[in-house]
């Protein structure tokens, strides 16, 4: 698998222009060699040049086991942490002669450090924006990636289950937070997409609070949203509740909402375009009166990372193609009072889409 995706990358270098491609530890590193490192002081970057084999700089106690794990050829620049990285880093970049040269790095992901030390390791490199290489490589995902994605919704709607079963009035949104992921641990979550927002009442007037202590009261709608990892792939899934009787205020907005989810997945398919989703989801909002509520774009992708290409906005006029997975989450807002969001997940497929989430839409009263 990582090697079909290190040519496909190499096959795009050539189109890009790049003689190299310099990543460091987080989504892109994983997709392309597998490799499940983090950002620390000790510099860790993966040189991927168009010719040769792919040359890494890392600590020494890093790369125990590499080559056994690796399933590809590799050439190791190790460093202690007596010796720095310098004399590492410096060979690394004499081997790919990378003074002059056109080198791709993660606008988004790469620090001021590794450009910096690099700069200063291969005069007169010349650093391009490597994001989009990248996003084309990883927006339309295979059927390993699939199966992984359609796993982490599953476990995630398996907690979401749990958590109805316990929410109650007086119970604290922190209380929530900790109960749905004890769920999700023993549903078989291998990790988390972002910390758990629920959110009641007020409080979820804005898209994005965080839990808090205060008590869940009766007569109120709660936020929930969550979204766990599998094999390293995202899920993120919104549903909102009632717990006991809501106004009809807020039984009609959430009817709205939910209207406006199903126009979205139902409109979603190959050959459209992103912002066209986002319209279609947005006019059923804006036609009921509350235009002004829904505050943030439709959607946006999941794979390695819970907010990715496609982007579900207007202004986005990218087409969309069988294999990309992407969310679609309309909501409303209204300051002082509350929220609705109802969350999917959805895959598009060569005949139209499915949706990957399994819980209902309905207005669930606990």
């Amino acid at each position: 698998m990582f090697e079909r995706r290190l040519q496909a990358l190499k096959d795009l270098q050539i189109s890009y222009s790049l003689d190299c491609l310099a990543l460091v530890p987080g989504a892109n590193l994983f997709y392309l060699t597998g490799l499940q490192k983090f950002l620390s002081e000790r510099p860790i970057v993966a040189f991927l040049p168009i010719e040769g084999v792919p040359l890494l700089l890392l600590p020494a106690f890093e790369a125990t086991g590499l080559e056994k794990a690796l399933t590809f050829e590799a050439r190791f620049y190790t460093y202690t942490d007596e010796q720095g990285y310098a004399s590492a880093l410096a060979g690394a970049c004499r081997e790919l002669n990378l003074g002059g040269a056109c080198l791709g790095v993660e606008y988004l992901t790469m620090r001021v450090l590794e450009r910096q030390i690099i700069g200063e390791a291969a005069p007169n490199v010349r650093f391009e924006n490597a994001d989009g290489l990248m996003t084309t490589l990883r927006v339309r995902k295979d059927a390993t990636e699939v199966e992984a994605l359609t796993k982490a919704a599953h476990i995630n709607g398996q907690a979401f289950r749990q958590l109805m079963q316990m929410i109650r009035p007086g119970q604290t949104e922190k209380q929530l937070a900790t109960a749905y992921q004890m769920a999700a641990w023993q549903a078989g979550a291998e990790g988390f997409a972002f910390n758990p927002l629920i959110v009641a009442g007020p409080n979820a007037a804005s898209a994005h609070s965080y839990p808090s202590d205060r008590p869940i009261r009766d007569g109120e709608l709660v936020v929930v949203d969550c979204g766990v990892r599998y094999g390293g792939y995202c899920s993120d899934i919104t549903r909102t509740l009632a717990v006991g009787s809501v106004s009809e205020e807020w039984a009609h907005i959430y009817g709205i909402v939910r209207r406006a989810n199903e126009a979205g997945r139902a409109f979603a398919r190959p050959g459209v375009t992103a912002q066209e989703i986002d319209r279609v989801t947005r006019k059923v909002i804006r036609e009921a009166g509350y235009g002004e509520y829904f505050t943030h774009r439709t959607g946006h992708g999941l794979g390695l990372e819970v907010h990715e290409s496609p982007y579900i906005v207007e202004g986005s006029e990218l087409i969309l193609q069988s294999g990309m997975v992407f969310t679609v989450e309309p909501g409303i807002y209204i300051p002082g009072s509350g929220g609705v969001r109802i969350e999917d997940n959805v895959l598009l497929t060569e005949t139209g889409a499915t949706t990957l989430t399994d819980l209902p839409r309905d207005l669930i009263s606990l």
